[in-house]
């Protein structure tokens, strides 16, 4: 157990007399090496989940009381008490977080790497940080206040509960009786888009709460946040409903925190970040849209949300429901495995039709210099035949901006980004070239940089070029946009979306910010552009994220089951023979999954193995490569090292960022026991050989990293 001196301390205060040894997770600096809770002084009766006020180095900071420390082996490895510093003031208005909350901190701190107060530290309120005991139980008072002003309206009118069918009604009876078992395995609600999966998580809400238990609901971004906390505050009028995401305000996200910490907030809902939510009576967890990328963290302690509510249901008894049309393939495969429940929806509510896809061969067209192709003409008459019936339609290409890049065609200049291995991206809105990487803006050159040639041309194609074409090809019609570029300003997106939802827009050009979750009626036409890119990516996650993307974005339409039949998905691609297109436009995701599983079965790759992706940044490339290299060395020389696959350092696939090299090893483990203890001996000697690599900026670990 690592234990702080007080400098200079060697007799007892007298006003700590009678105090104990204890725990308390702090938020150490990664270089320090430090992983484990710190040893302090304090009051006997002080409880394990308070938060208290601790010195650290020459700082006060605040800290978490963890559980005892265990006996030292040797009276050497523990410093005597007269020389531990005493903990500082307590937060005592606070009920201290529970044991359950602990053990998954403790859980998620060992498996990611990661110093266990670093972690828990990060994932609570930061205002937390900046408040006294006083201050707290002001806030405190304001939020009794505001709840009680909240409850004086009573609810007289029943919410209106729809007529399950009768493969919900079967699905609901599955997740009741998972519900009832002492220890609830995790289920995967496998549905279609438009299936009715939410009515099913509301109505496992509506149990657990019925039996006086919180729920929290997962979903992949904040953009969704607002629409499925519409649909269950109209549901559960009446309770208290929270949502926790980055995009609240600090004194916003304090006051939710506390809701659900003090057991007040019987639903939250949220971001990956939510799924370490205090929520002391947790009876259900659900994980919607499962296999999306953003409920891994990127940075920091890079932890997967999914995977971590899996270990939360399993460690409090709690059913956890993981919904998906498009099941990441480690889920679909401990469903195969038995290890998952699986319950099937297979029909969309109303008898509806999936949309019929249809592969345009863009061989067909004949190409010439200089003539765009994104938009076909088979693909305009589909367009102007929704819009004559007053339908509405989805064009989809996941690229923002006016166009790529920027290119000379005398010299072959680019507008490669000054500080990345990246290009900068024309927006012509404001006629910039940014990079999507660091940031940096400048605006457009008037002739190319490199030989004075006044005709510089956009080449390729972004969402913004694209509005530009619909334009000119559909005069007359209402054409909006939705990306990361439209949607800045704060009530800007709800506004967008709900324009498409009252009638306003016939025709939507998005990113994939408008393929998941959302409920648009008058959609009958979806149309991918450009897909194709994912089908050559080096990433052997880039068909899976391709597949359930656009099955995702072709589930926007038809979704009025009276206009269902005539639905269809439109993809532009140069490959319609390739399997994957084959299996969407049967729209079978089992043959799709069985294909990529035995693909990643002969070549060793998850969920058939086990990674982990030790990444450096550096000054120079030399830095970062010379660090790896170091790195992989000192790892071969560990026991634990043997039926490990370590590869060489390679550089990342943007591997200049910010003036920033990057480079990356890959490590490779058949069991997942095997790498946790490879890595748990050989990572702390890093923090030492960073030391003497004076050109490194910094070095991280990923473990199961979603990209590679």
């Amino acid at each position: 157990m690592a234990h702080v001196p007080q400098e200079g301390q060697q007799d007892r205060d007298p006003a700590t007399a009678g105090w104990r040894r204890v725990s308390v997770a702090v938020d150490a600096p990664q270089h320090s090496g430090l992983t484990g809770p710190l040893d302090y002084l304090g009051p006997q009766d002080l409880s394990p989940g308070t938060l208290v006020q601790v010195g650290l180095g020459r700082r006060d900071t605040l800290g978490i009381v963890w559980d005892d420390p265990p006996t030292p082996e040797s009276p050497d490895d523990a410093l005597p008490e007269d020389q531990l510093r005493p903990v500082g003031a307590a937060l005592d208005a606070l009920p201290p977080l529970s044991a359950a909350w602990r053990r998954l901190l403790d859980f998620a701190a060992a498996y990611y790497q990661r110093s266990v107060g670093e972690l828990a530290l990060a994932v609570l309120p930061p205002q937390l940080r900046d408040l006294d005991d006083t201050q707290l139980r002001a806030r405190l008072k304001k939020l009794d206040k505001a709840e009680a002003a909240a409850q004086q309206d009573p609810v007289t009118v029943a919410p209106e509960r729809p007529a399950l069918t009768g493969q919900q009604a079967a699905a609901f009876a599955a997740v009741q009786a998972l519900a009832a078992e002492p220890t609830p395995p995790p289920a995967l609600l496998w549905g279609l888009t438009g299936s009715g999966k939410t009515e099913i998580y509301l109505r496992a809400a509506e149990e657990a709460l019925a039996q006086g238990r919180q729920v929290l609901v997962l979903v992949p971004e904040i953009n969704l946040t607002p629409q499925l906390e519409a649909r269950f505050a109209a549901r559960f009028a009446g309770h208290t409903i929270v949502s926790l995401h980055s995009g609240l305000t600090p004194a916003q996200r304090l006051r939710h925190w506390l809701s659900a910490h003090l057991g007040r907030a019987q639903l939250v809902l949220g971001t990956r970040l939510a799924v370490f939510a205090s929520l002391p009576r947790l009876g259900l967890v659900v994980v919607d849209e499962e296999h999306d990328p953003s409920y891994k963290q990127q940075d920091g302690a890079r932890y997967s949300a999914r995977d971590l509510a899996v270990y939360r249901g399993h460690l409090e008894k709690v059913p956890v429901l993981l919904g998906s049309a498009t099941p990441s393939l480690e889920t679909w495969q401990h469903a195969l495995a038995g290890r998952y429940r699986r319950i099937d929806l297979t029909e969309r509510i109303g008898g509806g039709e999936l949309p019929k896809v249809r592969l345009f061969d863009m061989n067909r067209l004949e190409r010439k210099k200089g003539v765009t192709t994104a938009l076909s003409v088979p693909l305009l008459d589909a367009l102007r035949k929704r819009l004559e019936r007053g339908e509405q339609s989805l064009v989809f290409l996941n690229r923002r901006g006016y166009a790529p890049v920027l290119h000379c065609d005398q010299c072959n200049w680019k507008s490669d980004c000054p500080h990345c291995s990246a290009h900068q991206v024309f927006h012509r809105e404001d006629r910039t070239l940014r990079c999507h990487h660091c940031g940096v803006s400048q605006r457009v050159p008037r002739a190319c940089p490199s030989c004075g040639n006044p005709d510089i041309a956009p080449l390729g194609r972004g969402t913004e070029r694209l509005e530009e074409q619909l334009a000119e090809a559909l005069p007359g019609a209402r054409i909006a946009r939705i990306d990361a570029d439209t949607t800045r300003l704060k009530g800007s997106l709800e506004a967008q979306l709900s324009a498409v939802h009252d009638g306003d827009v016939d025709v939507l050009v998005g990113t994939q910010m408008v393929a998941k979750g959302h409920d648009f009626r008058r959609i009958t036409l979806v149309a991918a552009v450009n897909p194709d890119g994912a089908l050559f990516s080096n990433d052997f996650r880039a068909p899976e994220r391709l597949f359930s993307l656009l099955m995702q974005v072709g589930g926007r339409a038809g979704r009025d089951a009276a206009q269902a039949a005539r639905s269809e998905l439109w993809v532009q691609t140069w490959y319609p023979e390739h399997a994957l297109y084959q299996s969407l436009q049967r729209h079978d995701y089992e043959a799709f999954a069985s294909s990529q599983l035995s693909e990643r079965v002969s070549a060793g790759l998850p969920p058939f193995a086990h990674l982990a992706l030790v990444r450096a940044e550096g000054r120079t490339v030399e830095a970062a490569k010379e660090f790896l290299e170091a790195a992989q060395a000192q790892a071969m020389e560990l026991p634990l090292a043997m039926g490990l696959l370590l590869y060489p350092p390679v550089p990342m696939a943007v591997a200049r960022v910010a003036n920033v090299e990057r480079y990356q090893m890959l490590i490779e483990a058949g069991h997942r026991g095997q790498l946790q203890r490879f890595l748990r001996e050989w990572l702390p000697s890093l923090h030492t050989l960073k030391r003497r690599h004076k050109g490194l900026l910094r070095w991280a670990v990923d473990i199961d990293p979603l990209v590679i």
